[in-house]
């Protein structure tokens, strides 16, 4: 299991502001630091969204896949 630099737990957050937090704090993340998202749904389309825009930065790992909570580690390279 990853060490996490930072927790994202975004089912506490309005739909509206998941992303802008998950992006801050991806931002914030130091090079080779590690993020852990917690979602009740898979956050897939925030996969899309990071390759868009942050093509071969990031890395993804699943550590827990529903059905009730997902869990991702999300590195910044």
């Amino acid at each position: 299991m990853p060490q996490f630099a930072a927790q994202v737990d975004a089912r506490i957050y309005e739909p509206r502001d998941k992303h802008a937090v998950i992006f801050d704090t991806f931002d914030n993340l130091k090079e080779g630091e590690v993020m852990e998202l917690i979602n009740d749904h898979d956050p897939r389309p925030l996969h899309y969204q990071l390759m868009a825009e942050y093509t071969d930065k990031f890395t993804w790992e699943y550590l827990e896949q529903g059905p009730q909570v997902w869990r991702v580690a999300i590195g910044k390279k």
